[in-house]
């Protein structure tokens, strides 16, 4: 360049070169962060790594419960020939007796805080925790919560605990690679992996809970409940609960809880001991076709409202029966069992948008989410389809007219004679005294004892027989 001083054109030789030198830069780490983000990730060591951060928090839990064995001669009870030489077996119709069983659960903070399944401690009446070091903690029930099968439990924690740390389930992909840990059959520190094969399974075990299962391929097995399904990050995206399966074995169709569910069940029972749901006073159901043609619905998502509970949220916000939900709080809804959990997780005292669909215009209601304090009569009438009874207090009237010594138990008013108690033999008339060998001092007792009870357990029940008076036990498979 004429004219141009030399000092001159050396600084833009250098300016030219240090802007090059830092664009390259720049694209270089642009390059390896956009690499670290959509890249494939190496799964020749990807599931190591998740199992060596992972497996030192998964601890092998032992529990010891007493349960209910029915005494070895009332098997024979109905037989015509044992009871002409030997009529009606006198006493109790079993006994209890202490079992062992074995499941996984996760620490999940350094004060010795532990996840697991209700079903592993349900009843226990001694915890042992063993560490994937070797040590063991005797363990005490912090709370549980047999509607989403999980429970907290606690060991005084040594120093610097390892435990894991919950991920975003919300954010999973059906395909997405997962890691499940445990103690199948009692083979501690089992590691299995595979897909999330599906998400938002519900009706698995019991269609009345809050379930909202991810469903998954990875090996799950007897003794894998409790345990942590894992993403490849290390976290935990769900608790294994259940599998589907005609052996008994695991044959590829595996559930667990979701992590968002599990963490926000986790911090009440910490907190509380017990887990506060929200609210709104009304009976749901799924949008079927039939009913999507009747109501002119171009989709089956949303859920239909079938009842409103007088003096609810809902009556009080002005939701009507026959509206159908389509959003509530900002998101869309898939079904009638996504706007019972979405509203059971909603803090009590929130206000929520609600959309509806009111024939045919789009509606959009504030509503005010209440705690779940349901009365006892309506708990009584959830309960009724467990036994296929209806029931109530004993009035003092009742109890002069029977000559009972008291108006403890509840009176059976309505039997399905094809329900577990009519086909055992119950009868309207009849009073319930014990459930499971717990007094059953009112309704109170009644709705409090069977809303731990699952779905397909025997229950022992001490009956009044309206017509004889005479009292005794009674086994009964729940549905």
């Amino acid at each position: 360049m004429k004219g141009m001083p030399k000092k001159h054109l050396w600084g833009l030789v250098i300016l030219f070169w240090t802007l090059l030198f830092l664009i390259t830069i720049s694209t270089a780490h642009a390059g390896k962060a956009w690499a670290q983000k959509s890249g494939p990730v190496d799964l020749t060591t990807a599931i190591a790594d998740v199992a060596q951060k992972a497996m030192p928090a998964v601890v092998h839990i032992e529990v010891t419960q007493r349960v209910d064995v029915p005494t070895p001669v009332f098997p024979f009870e109905s037989d015509p020939f044992f009871r002409y030489f030997f009529g009606v077996p006198q006493g109790p119709r079993s006994y209890k007796r202490e079992m062992r069983g074995i499941g996984t659960g996760m620490t999940i903070d350094g004060d010795g805080y532990i996840v697991t399944n209700n079903h592993v401690v349900s009843g226990a009446i001694k915890i042992t925790v063993k560490m994937a070091s070797g040590e063991e903690f005797k363990a005490k029930v912090v709370g549980v919560d047999p509607k989403t099968d999980l429970a907290v439990i606690k060991i005084k924690a040594p120093q610097n605990i390892p435990y894991l740390t919950f991920g975003n389930s919300d954010q999973l992909r059906v395909g997405e690679w997962v890691v499940a840990i445990g103690n199948p059959r009692g083979l501690e520190q089992t590691v299995t992996a595979g897909i999330i094969s599906a998400k938002h399974r519900t009706g698995i075990l019991d269609p009345s809970s809050y379930q909202d299962y991810i469903q998954t391929d990875a090996a799950i097995n007897p003794g894998n409940s409790g345990g942590p399904l894992l993403n490849l990050a290390g976290e935990v995206i769900g608790v294994n609960a259940a599998i589907v399966s005609e052996s008994g074995g695991f044959e590829g169709i595996g559930f667990a809880i979701p992590s968002n569910m599990a963490k926000a069940i986790a911090d009440d029972l910490i907190k509380t001991g017990k887990v506060m749901r929200g609210w709104l006073g009304v009976s749901v159901q799924d949008i079927t076709a039939p009913l999507a043609k009747s109501l002119n619905l171009k989709v089956l998502k949303g859920a239909w409202i079938a009842e409103v509970f007088k003096g609810g949220p809902a009556e009080k916000a002005g939701i009507m029966k026959g509206d159908v939900v389509v959003s509530y709080d900002g998101a869309a809804l898939e079904n009638a069992n996504d706007f019972r959990n979405r509203v059971a997780a909603t803090r009590a005292g929130k206000k929520v948008e609600v959309g509806l669909l009111r024939q045919g215009e789009r509606v959009t209601i504030q509503a005010v989410v209440s705690a779940y304090k349901p009365s006892p009569r309506m708990a009584a009438d959830k309960l009724k389809n467990k036994l296929g009874v209806e029931v109530k207090e004993i009035s003092i009237l009742e109890a002069r007219r029977q000559r009972l010594g008291s108006r403890e138990g509840v009176i059976l008013t309505k039997v399905d004679p094809h329900g577990p108690a009519g086909r055992a033999g119950l009868e309207a008339g009849d009073i319930i005294l014990q459930v499971n060998n717990q007094a059953v001092r009112g309704i109170n007792d009644y709705n409090r004892i069977l809303e731990q009870v699952q779905r397909d357990e025997e229950i022992l029940l001490l009956v009044r027989d309206m017509r004889t008076g005479d009292m005794g036990y009674l086994a009964v498979v729940v549905q």
